[in-house]
């Protein structure tokens, strides 16, 4: 019985600590006003028929605060990169030099800062529907197992130390998002 509760456990901590990593991964995409390679990990090149994330066809870098460079492994690839990121829609201006395209990150609004925390906000809340969602799995299976004989002392112990994980990991989502909104709200 013992084994399984380690495997409820482990399996509830594994669900909740990837939900704060698809957090941590959607947060990097949402700009707080300066210049990130992470802002990019969206766009999509044609490269010989087929769509390709930029990264595997460009480095990324941030000269600046306020500018990203893309310097593409072939030179032919400078327009197609371009309208990659026009496609992408994510609201910049791309020009190329003929060796590099570089962007511009104009500054944001203070609507536009208030649009990027309420979307910060709304991916926090999805990760805590999957933290809730690994915490209801978890009390599933404990009660799954208590009516396979384990003690009701055990698994009320079981259900506490789930919960305990749930509140953990909300923290780290409201911490989290906490840090997101300083970022975006610092001009």
């Amino acid at each position: 019985m013992e084994e399984e509760l380690e495997f409820v456990f482990d399996s509830a901590e594994e669900g909740m600590s990837k939900a704060i990593e698809r957090l941590e991964h959607e947060m990097a995409r949402i700009r707080a006003g300066k210049a990130s390679p992470m802002m990019l990990n969206s766009v999509q090149v044609e490269y010989y028929g087929s769509m390709t994330p930029l990264k595997n066809l460009a480095n990324v870098t941030t000269p600046d605060s306020k500018t990203l460079m893309i310097q593409p492994f072939e030179k032919g690839l400078l327009e197609e990169i371009e309208k990659g990121i026009m496609r992408a829609n994510l609201g910049f201006n791309p020009g190329n030099d003929g060796k590099v395209v570089r962007i511009n990150i104009p500054p944001l609004t203070e609507d536009r800062r208030r649009d990027l925390v309420k979307q910060a906000k709304a991916v926090a809340e999805q990760a805590k529907v999957s933290i809730r969602s690994a915490r209801k799995d978890a009390n599933d299976e404990i009660k799954s197992l208590e009516k396979d004989g384990l003690s009701e002392d055990l698994a009320k112990d079981a259900e506490s130390k789930i919960q305990d994980l749930t509140t953990k990991y909300s923290n780290k989502v409201d911490a989290l998002v906490d840090e997101k909104e300083k970022d975006i709200m610092t001009i």
